[in-house]
């Protein structure tokens, strides 16, 4: 049996954030307490800039200014969006409602 602590994952489902060195942003739909990707794909990221596996990783509808895209992202590499600005990716009215306030809050799939 592994002896791994688990955190809180920093940020929730609906929150609005931007990667720390790459210029994308994104939504979060879905959050892992620990990496749950292949192994191919962890190696496939630079070794210098490698995230650990030990921490929450991100599921996001993602955009950058060229494309929308769905991004898997360690928490050490997020930081909060606080631009205010909508995101544009298609699979946000599917999954999210926007409030008044500018917040993405999941769809009631009961509804839908």
């Amino acid at each position: 049996m592994t002896d791994v602590t688990l955190r809180t994952a920093k940020f929730a489902i609906g929150a609005v954030v931007r990667h720390r060195i790459y210029p994308f942003r994104g939504v979060v739909f879905d959050v892992d307490p620990v990496f749950d990707n292949t192994e191919e794909w962890w190696l496939s990221i630079p070794e210098e800039v490698r995230p650990r596996k030990d921490q929450p990783f991100y599921h996001l509808l993602a955009e950058n200014a060229e494309t929308e895209y769905v991004a898997y992202v360690s928490e050490q590499n997020l930081l909060p969006d606080t631009s205010g600005e909508a995101l544009r990716h298609a699979a946000i009215a599917e999954m999210f409602v926007r409030d008044d306030a500018g917040a993405y809050r999941m769809r009631d799939r009961a509804t839908n």
